[in-house]
């Protein structure tokens, strides 16, 4: 290779790979860093029993766009695991349960007439049921006379032996006398849909088409229970939903906080018919009320404004959720209208686990991986020095040429395609060290040999390129091809240690072409070419140029 090429090669590499490195720096866009090297939160979601992966793929894709919609959650990670299980990672998650909630909330919406409401918080409304009272009939055969008599339901305490026994009362005894709703079932060891729960007296799952009874903070069991008819109008038939501060009818900035909503056709059709059948209740009256359920919890359940016409109902396919005064209105208004535009889960995904992890345990994670590469580094700088002498030097400066150019690779690829490091991608570049020193070595030993073999030094470095990079290129398109498999057949962590590697196996063919020869055939021209035990012929073991 001449002079004038092995500059201008030289040069060209030097400044893409250093100038890409400034240009990233300067315009801040360092590598994205995973979640086990900034913290965070995973969480597994388990889908039922032959789930269909076309479902699952569904939900990942509606997943992604509720958590990009909550602003401070980018470029989520969220895989399918096995047959179904899916995992979603959030790097640098800064409000857990705000994404949990856009993750596995299904967005089941239903707008359901009110028939009643619980005068006491947290009370159902089927306990506040009248019991039938209990009758003892005493006939008496000699005059036929009836007497009917009241028996109040009694407790039994008994104390055998100086200790007191309480008898604990049979919830399925003390529920026999309820009447459900038509449809509705307790529920007992094999739950239907829309049971109620014998304890709570709340709706554990409910059903479109049967009555409900639900309450304002479900999770709790507290808040207002009501007593709500089958569902009128979908979520499915909702088009749109928009978190809009609402001001009051006189244009001024005193208001609330409301999600509007659009139907489509069908939608708008059944709101204004259930909007026209509730309208012929009074004012004040409670089945005038139409509750918004989303997920089995009342969002809000306003009544119908005094000004709809029963003979009309609200027509338009229009309406808004009012949300309350209480906590964040704006931060709940836009959180509920994310989970409605962006549409239902089309499967309902249980938590099977949450997995926190700190920002100090991943500046931890990163700080021992920069020490573990920085002492493996050194260590093969120091070898290659010993060993090789002045092409040592060459190979030293070409691992910091490789260390720059995979890191603007990888900021790169953060910035353009969302591609994070993680610790195990970390670990794929330490290892690729010793894959980068490889080609040197192979490279080094190749123009021993042919100096061994008589020929003068520029003629080996010349000759042993030729043959050093065939092995150079066989061994990385093995590398290469073993990363991809791994890619392509393993899960998210490993992917990650298979992403870096491939990406520096890479890099390291390209510094084995662009950077290796000219580096060397230049530093042959020097006094460190031919001149002394440290030069590149003092490396070879033969000082002294004898034959050709």
């Amino acid at each position: 290779m001449s002079r004038r090429a092995s500059v201008i090669t030289l040069l060209l590499t030097l400044t893409t790979v250093f100038g890409g490195l400034a240009a990233t720096l300067a315009l801040d866009v360092p590598p994205r860093l995973g979640l086990d090297l900034q913290g965070g939160f995973s969480v597994v979601l388990e889908a039922p029993q032959d789930t269909e992966a076309d479902v699952l793929d569904t939900a990942v894709e509606i997943m992604r766009r509720r958590i990009e919609a909550l602003g401070d959650v980018q470029e989520p990670e969220i895989s399918v695991l096995g047959e179904r299980n899916i995992e979603v990672q959030l790097p640098g998650v800064t409000d857990r349960d705000r994404a949990l909630a856009a993750v596995g909330t299904t967005g089941r919406l239903e707008f359901r007439p009110v028939l009643d409401v619980s005068p006491v918080p947290g009370l159902s409304p089927l306990f506040l049921q009248v019991p039938p009272e209990d009758t003892t009939t005493t006939t008496t055969p000699d005059d036929d006379e009836t007497t009917t008599t009241t028996a109040p339901p009694t407790t039994t305490t008994t104390n055998p032996d100086d200790t007191t026994t309480t008898t604990m009362l049979d919830l399925e005894e003390l529920t026999a006398d309820i009447v459900l709703p038509e449809g509705v079932t307790w529920c007992d060891e094999v739950d239907q849909p829309g049971c109620v729960d014998r304890q709570s007296g709340l709706t554990v799952s409910p059903a479109p088409e049967l009555e409900a009874f639900l309450a304002t903070d479900f999770a709790t069991g507290g808040g207002i229970v009501y007593h709500l008819a089958p569902a009128r109008v979908l979520g499915a038939n909702l088009s749109d939903a928009r978190a809009e501060f609402f001001a009051n009818s006189r244009g001024s900035a005193v208001g609330q906080w409301v999600v509007s909503l659009r139907f489509d056709s069908l939608g708008a059709q059944q709101f204004q018919d259930m909007t026209r059948e509730l309208a012929r209740f009074g004012f004040g009256d409670p089945r005038r009320q139409i509750a918004i359920v989303l997920d089995a919890t009342i969002q809000s359940a306003p009544p119908l404004g005094t000004d709809v016409d029963p003979n009309v109902g609200i027509p338009g396919g229009e309406a808004i959720i009012s949300i309350g005064s209480g906590g964040n209105p704006q931060t709940d208004a836009q959180e509920l209208s994310v989970v409605l535009r962006y549409g239902a889960l089309p499967v309902a995904l249980e938590q099977v686990s949450v997995q926190s992890v700190s920002a100090t345990l991943g500046a931890d994670s990163m700080r021992a991986g920069i020490i573990a590469g920085t002492i493996g580094l050194a260590l093969v700088s120091i070898m290659l020095l010993l060993y090789y002498r002045a092409l040592g030097l060459v190979s030293v400066v070409g691992l910091f040429v490789f260390a720059a150019l995979v890191l603007t690779v990888l900021s790169l690829l953060g910035a353009w395609r969302g591609v994070t490091l993680t610790m195990a991608g970390v670990t794929g570049l330490i290892v690729t060290i010793g894959i980068s020193s490889d080609a040197y070595i192979v490279y080094f030993e190749r123009i021993k040999e042919e100096v061994q073999r008589g020929r003068s030094l520029r003629a080996a470095i010349d000759h042993a390129y030729g043959r050093a990079l065939r092995t150079i290129v066989t061994a990385s398109s093995l590398a290469l091809v073993g990363s991809v498999l791994l890619f392509l057949l393993a899960t998210a962590s490993v992917k990650g240690f298979a992403l870096a590697f491939g990406i520096a196996t890479v890099a390291s063919l390209f510094i084995s072409v662009a950077y290796m020869r000219p580096a060397v055939s230049l530093l042959a021209r020097t006094r460190l070419g031919d001149g002394g035990r440290f030069s590149i012929r003092g490396a070879t073991g033969h000082p002294e140029e004898s034959v050709r």
